[in-house]
């Protein structure tokens, strides 16, 4: 680490050191980030996210509680990243074989006191849906599925905030999806369309500007 550390001194700091001075006066990164903690998914280095362009959170399966769930270290970042650096985006990163949503979708009736079974059950929609859409098909294709699934429902679960809600629906915050599949290096990127969900009614969400890059 020593090592890696002098070279980041001598190769990046030093030569930018202008930039990294003013990083010290303040901090206005316009994305917020939340990605998992597995450490084949490195946010920065996927996307090359410099120092002071993305306010960065990691959990088990980049997920996202709903508003009521109350407290956590997730949502108290949310609103120091949207209320107070003001970021313009807030990204969800899923990614392929991920043990947080092959814990979910293992997961039994019976009640397991660990502390995985209790987070990863933020995600109890996401395998509710894909059971319902994809119980033909084998385990890994299920979860799969999954992954992208509960990105979908991060996404939801920020609208129950209504300061997120609020700026979303204002135009001044935008919520995007994405999904690293670290098998074939693809990554997949799609945007909620506010106005173009139904949400009050049926919670039916709907997306724009999907893209795929590989």
């Amino acid at each position: 680490m020593k090592h890696r550390f002098l070279s980041f001194k001598k190769q990046k700091f030093m030569e930018n050191l202008e930039h990294y001075q003013n990083l010290a006066d303040g901090q206005a990164p316009k994305f917020m980030v939340i990605a998992c903690a597995d450490s084949r998914v490195c946010p920065s280095n996927i996307l090359g996210f410099q120092p002071g362009e993305a306010f960065i959170v990691r959990n088990v399966a980049n997920m996202v509680p709903p508003c009521e769930s109350g407290p956590s270290e997730t949502n108290a970042a949310l609103e120091f990243a949207v209320n107070s650096v003001k970021v313009e985006n807030i990204l969800v990163i899923g990614h392929s074989r991920c043990g947080g949503i092959h814990a979910l979708m293992s997961m039994q009736d019976e009640e397991d006191p660990s502390f995985i079974r209790s987070w990863v059950l933020v995600g109890k929609n996401a395998r509710l849906n894909t059971k319902a859409a994809s119980s033909s098909l084998s385990f890994d294709h299920q979860c799969s599925h999954c992954e992208k699934e509960s990105v979908n429902c991060s996404l939801l679960n920020l609208l129950t905030y209504p300061w997120i809600e609020e700026k979303v629906r204002a135009g001044a915050l935008s919520l995007h999806g994405g999904y690293y599949n670290f098998v074939d290096c693809t990554f997949e990127k799609w945007t909620l369309d506010y106005d173009g969900s139904n949400l009050k009614e049926s919670k039916e969400v709907a997306f724009r500007n999907r893209s795929f890059w590989s």
